[in-house]
């Protein structure tokens, strides 16, 4: 397998992994962690796991010169990228988070064609489009539209950019060190940012750990393992041989990906079901975001000027 063809498959399980932890981790906010509290116990376990993995395997110095960036990215593709979309989705609806974070692969466009003067083809532009409608079509048909918030709508938008442009800062540095030396550091300048967020310790000195259950704790384990550590390590180890908006471009799988695993663990009893019945119109909107992640993700000549 090629290392593009292995990029493309890292990407694909980022978003699976994303997917599931939509419908396992649906009853751990408020119930028993508040968002900042849940982020911190994220940030934390995968820094511990980053650092024991880079200092076994990995003998990368990162140059003085780089710290700064390697700080910028921690604090918008760690901090501000998870507080805002915790706070966000905790306030607003289902349908609106899922409409407003269609808008991240076409700000990573503008931004990549801005700081890294990266390529804008038609044919990519008419693959973020398709693939826009069809998750707005998708996130509309199998959302509740219950509890809208023009505040919650607002922090939605604000973890939208910041995730676009941590993934535009961070594409230079993946040129230059390995994946794992990038995501180390990053996480490490973004644990500090989440520290230094004013309710994370009050509300973490409030919280009763001893009352959460077992199955609370495995999903809080499976956050930090697989949504947290596994998904950023496979996402920069993506950008090392994709562009940003390639990579974010995946993003239009995980209304596909959320439906399909309510299905799935639901079926299995190990979630509640609370999936709608499948219907042709879903199953056509799912047709429509693989063909735009398809004609974003492969190469065209034809070229946008400015």
């Amino acid at each position: 397998m090629s290392k593009i063809l292995k990029a493309h498959f890292a990407l694909f399980i980022v978003n699976a992994l994303y997917g599931a932890n939509h419908v396992v981790a649906k009853g751990v906010m408020p119930n028993y962690l508040t968002p900042s509290v849940f982020i911190f116990l994220r940030v934390l376990g995968a820094t511990v796991l980053f650092w024991i993995f880079k200092v076994l395997f990995i003998k990368d110095r990162v140059e003085k010169k780089d710290l700064l960036l390697m700080a910028l990215c921690g604090l918008f593709g760690v901090a501000i990228n998870q507080l805002f979309f915790f706070h966000g989705l905790s306030l607003t609806s289902s349908v609106n988070t899922g409409i407003i974070m269609m808008i991240n692969p076409i700000i990573v466009v503008v931004l990549s064609f801005l700081f890294l003067k990266e390529r804008v083809t038609w044919r990519r532009v008419i693959g973020i489009t398709i693939g826009a409608l069809g998750s707005i079509l998708l996130t509309v048909v199998a959302g509740t539209g219950i509890g809208d918030s023009a505040l919650g709508d607002l922090f939605i938008f604000i973890n939208a950019t910041s995730y676009a442009l941590y993934l535009v800062l961070v594409k230079p540095l993946m040129k230059k060190y390995k994946p794992l030396t990038v995501i180390t550091y990053v996480f490490t300048f973004g644990f500090f940012y989440v520290i230094l967020y004013p309710p994370t310790i009050f509300e973490l000195s409030t919280t009763t750990f001893s009352d959460i259950p077992t199955n609370i704790i495995l999903i809080i384990f499976y956050v930090i393992l697989g949504v947290t550590f596994l998904t950023y390590l496979l996402t920069v180890y993506g950008l090392k041989h994709l562009s940003p908006s390639v990579s974010s471009a995946y993003i239009y799988l995980q209304p596909v990906l959320v439906i399909f695993f309510a299905y799935v663990l639901s079926f299995f009893n190990v979630v509640d079901d609370y999936t709608e019945t499948i219907t042709l119109e879903k199953i056509l909107y799912m047709i429509i975001i693989f063909i735009g992640v398809y004609m974003t993700s492969t190469s065209s000549s034809k070229t946008i000027k400015s």
